[in-house]
């Protein structure tokens, strides 16, 4: 058990008999009235994202995760398989849990797996990935009245604004928390 106070992004908490992951989470103290914790969840089983808000000093139920060092290996369109590294356990996850993590996910990468008394609920992403850019426009020289950026396309999918030096067959490297490019590798 905790409290309110003890919120934090990726904290599992059950919330109503559903095991949720916290995306989100912002502390309001109205100039009037109690404050509160307003915060955005995401169902582990389902995938799907819901607003909740907190009274201050409500007792919440944390759930314990565990998290394990794993690798990603294939997916065959409906489920993703990782191994963990030290015990070479393969582990599957649904499609529907890792949405917004598959725009940094390529074979090979090293994510830490999270595992509740059920089994898998989630992955979590090392803060940086090294992906290749696929498709990109060429940088003109003297172009900058963008900003001296443009937009490309990298091996995952992923679409990101990178600097008008970076062509394609690049390696770039991205901050997974923020989705932005941050140097040419």
């Amino acid at each position: 058990m905790g409290t309110t106070s003890d919120l934090r992004k990726g904290l599992t908490i059950e919330v109503d008999g559903n095991i949720y992951r916290v995306v989100d989470f912002l502390h309001v103290k109205p100039g009037k009235g109690q404050a509160f914790v307003r915060t955005k969840l995401k169902n582990v089983e389902t995938g799907a994202v819901i607003e909740k808000t907190f009274k201050i000093g409500v007792e919440i139920n944390i759930v314990s995760v565990e998290e394990k060092e794993a690798q990603y290996l294939y997916n065959d369109g409906a489920n993703y398989y990782f191994m963990d590294l030290e015990t070479y356990e393969q582990y599957s996850l649904p499609k529907e849990k890792l949405e917004e993590e598959l725009l940094y996910l390529k074979e090979g990468i090293n994510v830490n797996i999270l595992l509740s008394e059920k089994g898998p609920i989630g992955i979590e992403l090392p803060n940086f990935v090294e992906l290749e850019v696929v498709e990109t426009d060429p940088g003109v020289r003297g172009d900058t009245a963008s900003g001296g950026s443009k937009p490309a396309k990298l091996e995952t999918g992923l679409v990101i604004q990178v600097p008008l030096f970076i062509n394609e067959g690049d390696k770039v490297k991205v901050d997974t928390r923020t989705g932005k490019y941050i140097e040419r590798v």
